[in-house]
């Protein structure tokens, strides 16, 4: 056994080792129970009367044309049907974000188009808590709105959105920061990390042959990039985000801000692993960060939560799902309790929600 194996399993003992509990969760809705037989990156938002909206989208087959974003409110312990939120004329539609602007509206953002390389991006809002929605509305040419996680908005009100771009062979992430509420924007980066840096890792070791995962998404590794980042406040004016990459190491890539995301650094690798799939952060109240993800660098099971004190150094603490299928692409808020409320992919057949009290999220 070579050395760089030696590490990476001894790696995933270790984290593996941390983990005290595996949460119940449920169905947003029952597999095979609607009209679309696939269902992809979710949202989730804490609504002001306590209740929960999520969003997703579905289809026969992501890309196809009849692709459309659903929408479901978990109402006195119970998920509603899902309700068609917005649905494009022969053009799929990707990637929703829900989240709250300073003034309380509820915004939904959304992608549209063939492929990640095609995007145009969409929104419309809800002074009704999601009840009712304006008319759609296209954002200009080359803003792309949060690409899949939740922006950070600021106490000030300012919007700080993780943004990305698929090119060929080539990711980089963005930022795109409003200070009006949304009505105008700044661009900031690109933010990627580089080549060399990528070379200078140690390349991730796979995983034992036969374990979950591994024959559905092995594929061979390459550089391409990051994408899909989630941005955090670690205090004051600094801001980190999180990016899925695509590497030889195979690890969560962060950037930092010390101004409240205006200028940022280029990225770098941390110590946890990635299997090219999204990822997701929150600060909670008392300060630490948890991160929900896939604790493996091929196929996208498990998916683990991991707690830290710093936003550096992760502590895995639970496992959301283990056996085989794919369990990806998360969305992670802290409710107005304190608890942990959280969604993600089930087998592409249908979204989970899993619900997790923070007395279960121990101290790093």
């Amino acid at each position: 056994m070579n050395v760089a194996l030696k590490l990476s399993l001894a790696a995933v003992m270790v984290s593996t080792a941390y983990a005290q509990t595996k949460p119940a969760g449920e169905f947003i809705f029952e597999v095979g129970s609607t009209s679309f037989p696939e269902s992809h990156a979710s949202t989730i938002v804490a609504l002001k009367n306590g209740e929960l909206m999520a969003a997703w989208f579905g289809g026969t087959k992501e890309r196809n044309p009849d692709v459309a974003i659903w929408g479901s409110r978990r109402v006195n312990g119970k998920w509603t049907a899902p309700v068609e939120l917005e649905r494009e004329k022969n053009v799929p539609s990707w990637n929703p974000v829900l989240f709250h602007t300073l003034d309380g509206r509820l915004w939904l953002y959304y992608k549209v188009g063939p492929s990640p390389g095609e995007w145009s991006a969409g929104r419309k809002y809800s002074d009704d808590e999601g009840k009712t929605w304006s008319s759609d509305e296209r954002l200009p040419a080359g803003l792309l709105g949060p690409i899949r996680a939740k922006p950070l908005v600021l106490e000030d009100g300012t919007i700080v959105s993780g943004t990305s771009f698929e090119a060929h062979e080539t990711w980089a992430a963005w930022i795109e920061r409003s200070t009006d509420g949304g009505k105008t924007w700044a661009k900031i980066g690109p933010i990627d990390i580089s080549r060399e840096l990528d070379k200078a890792e140690p390349p991730a070791a796979d995983p034992p042959a036969g374990a979950p995962g591994w024959e559905a998404d092995k594929g061979p590794r390459k550089f391409e990039g990051i994408i899909q980042p989630s941005v955090i406040s670690l205090g004051g004016k600094h801001l980190r985000l999180y990016a899925r990459s695509r590497s030889l190491a195979s690890k969560i890539a962060v950037a930092d801000s010390m101004d409240n995301g205006l200028t940022w650094t280029q990225a770098r690798f941390i110590d946890v692993p990635n299997n090219n799939s999204g990822i997701d952060a929150v600060t909670l109240k008392d300060g630490r960060v948890v991160l929900i993800y896939n604790n493996t660098t091929v196929g996208r099971t498990p998916l683990n939560l991991a707690v830290s004190r710093d936003g550096e150094h992760f502590k895995m603490f639970a496992t959301l799902e283990d056996t085989v299928g794919q369990y990806s692409y998360p969305a992670l808020i802290q409710g107005p309790d304190g608890s942990l409320e959280m969604t993600y992919t089930w087998k592409r057949k249908t979204i989970k929600y899993v619900h997790l009290p923070l007395s279960a999220v121990p101290q790093p």
